[in-house]
């Protein structure tokens, strides 16, 4: 406005001259906010529950939009949180500082499932929370990964390692580093997990070889393998409760 112009209706706001209006989206996101606290979070979808997260990674935007892009561009709720921060950032309206902001939520989120995997109780009573630790540990990576849960003689869990990192269909095994590595720990027992990238968890045949080959090592050093367990992005399978070891 130029110096001696008079304010025109357009230039006030309700609450004063000079004061401009509250954004159009502070409304929507107290609304949402007040619908999780009502519903809670089984009862609203994977874009709104996005759309709150993102609130709190995004103080000042609509991020309604912005959620149901990146469930689209990804796939699923987890999708969006298993992608890398270069591929978050390559989405408009996003940028990598929100992108990385994302990813340490979805670390937490990882570190909260590993500790329900309470270290004083055996690991085998705690079946669900094992599967729900290693599908957010796994299930949409996008390359093999080959991991091991080594127990102690109570089948409590002593340490939870990666092994190896593969291509998107094969990460490579060595039965005797992992037998090694097993004693360097001292641990008597093992669950050994890994992820198909393509979504099926149905084991190869090679996974089936790989299994027996470690289990061939392991009996004879009076250590057990309990498990298989392979992730999939909407399932699981065990090599065990299939009577494949």
């Amino acid at each position: 406005m130029s110096e001696g112009e008079k304010p025109s209706p357009a230039n006030l706001s309700p609450r004063g001259l000079g004061e401009a209006p509250a954004p159009h989206y502070l409304g929507h996101r107290e609304r949402a906010r007040q619908r999780f606290l009502k519903l809670g979070e089984q009862h609203i979808e994977d874009y709104e529950l996005l759309e709150l997260i993102l609130q709190i990674v995004i103080p000042r935007k609509d991020t309604k939009p912005l959620a149901k892009e990146l469930i689209r561009a990804f796939g699923s709720f987890s999708g969006v949180f298993s992608a890398t921060p270069k591929q978050l950032d390559q989405i408009k309206g996003l940028g990598l500082v929100s992108a990385t902001n994302l990813k340490i939520i979805q670390a937490a989120a990882q570190r909260f499932a590993r500790d329900r995997m309470t270290p004083d109780l055996p690991i085998l009573g705690s079946w669900t929370a094992l599967i729900d630790y290693c599908h957010a540990q796994m299930a949409f990576n996008d390359v093999e990964q080959f991991r091991i849960l080594f127990l102690d003689k109570k089948n409590r869990l002593i340490a939870d390692e990666v092994q190896q990192t593969g291509t998107v269909d094969h990460a490579p095994v060595y039965p005797r580093e992992v037998i090694r590595r097993t004693l360097e720990l001292s641990a008597t027992a093992l669950i050994l997990v890994h992820n198909h990238p393509s979504g099926d968890p149905t084991p190869s045949t090679a996974d089936v070889e790989m299994t027996r080959r470690i289990n061939d090592v392991a009996r004879p050093l009076g250590i057990t393998v309990h498990d298989h367990i392979i992730i999939g992005k909407s399932g699981h399978s065990s090599m065990r409760g299939l009577k494949l070891i």
